[in-house]
């Protein structure tokens, strides 16, 4: 697989960079730096990234049908006005919880938003277990909590004919699956779908592609894997130049293209020296794969 190229697109260290999301339309890619308190949008075409700065953690940003987008931030769900640099309040989880946050999100094919939390990290990868639970955020802006007892909530999606909601809880150290019904957003019976290896580390982030594989961005592992949920067997590996990839998403005009964010913090000097492109968002292209686009938020 020669033809696979790495690139580092944005050089900007982000504390924790998550959630991208391809933003057909403009042209460019969306996503948040948790700990850095950021939404921010990278443009293609002129490869500049413009911020907003917001007043808690974000764990996740989606678009909003309306226009806009919807967050997972602190413990709430909000809608942000970007042009007007406002965020308005929908409804708060986790309230018995004082140390959660939100942490990775999607929207679901009917345009539901899911999203789990975690307990914050008192040290980096250090968090208090079991605090998390996943919620959705209906499209009539009620919330429904679907499981508890998650370590860190984190990748989700659908697969391609919607039957199932594929999930990670990143210290459970695999991707689990669940029978999903797309009509009421409830998922059921819950099985897992792959294991990671002991170098594959920790995953993270997740996408799906149009030949209904996962993709997952191994924490601490340096790498995107490409596994076939059907068979439980990982089917490629891409390596980048940073250990702390988090996310990834596919995008570009023909969604060809994987977008993978990665994280800086909890990385002494030494090791910011030896990958200082840590931090940084990765475009990997030559995959001969594409992805599917994202959904919005319907409500």
């Amino acid at each position: 697989m020669s033809s696979i190229k790495i690139e580092c697109i944005v050089k900007d260290k982000n504390g924790i960079g998550e959630s991208p999301v391809w933003e057909e339309k403009a042209g460019s890619l969306l996503y948040v730096d948790i700990t850095g308190q950021k939404v921010c949008r990278w443009n293609e075409a002129t490869k500049q990234v413009k911020m907003l700065h917001l007043d808690a953690p974000i764990g996740s940003v989606v678009p909003w049908k309306s226009g806009g987008y919807v967050l997972a931030m602190d413990k709430r769900f909000a809608f942000l006005d970007w042009e007007k640099e406002m965020v308005t309040d929908i409804a708060t989880v986790d309230q018995d919880k004082k140390n959660n946050r939100f942490n990775d999100g999607k929207v679901d094919p009917a345009g539901r938003f899911f999203a789990g939390t975690m307990a914050m990290e008192t040290r980096p990868a250090e968090v208090e277990r079991a605090q998390g639970s996943v919620y959705s955020l209906q499209t009539d802006h009620s919330v429904v909590k679907h499981f508890d007892k998650v370590d860190i909530s984190n990748g989700l999606d659908w697969s391609l004919d919607h039957k199932i909601f594929y999930y990670i809880d990143t210290l459970s150290f695999k991707v689990d699956a669940f029978d999903y019904d797309m009509q009421t957003g409830q998922i059921s019976n819950r099985r897992t779908v792959y294991k990671l290896e002991k170098e594959e580390a920790l995953p993270d982030g997740q996408c799906i592609d149009v030949e209904g594989k996962l993709w997952v961005a191994c924490y601490n592992g340096g790498r995107v894997i490409r596994i076939d949920p059907e068979t439980g067997k990982r089917i490629q590996t891409v390596k980048l130049p940073v250990d702390k990839t988090t996310s990834c998403c596919f995008g570009g005009k023909d969604y060809s293209e994987l977008y993978v964010t990665s994280a800086a913090d909890g990385m002494d000097e030494e090791w910011q020296r030896r990958q200082p492109q840590a931090g940084g968002i990765f475009k990997i292209t030559g995959l001969g794969v594409k992805g599917v686009p994202p959904n919005s938020y319907a409500g």
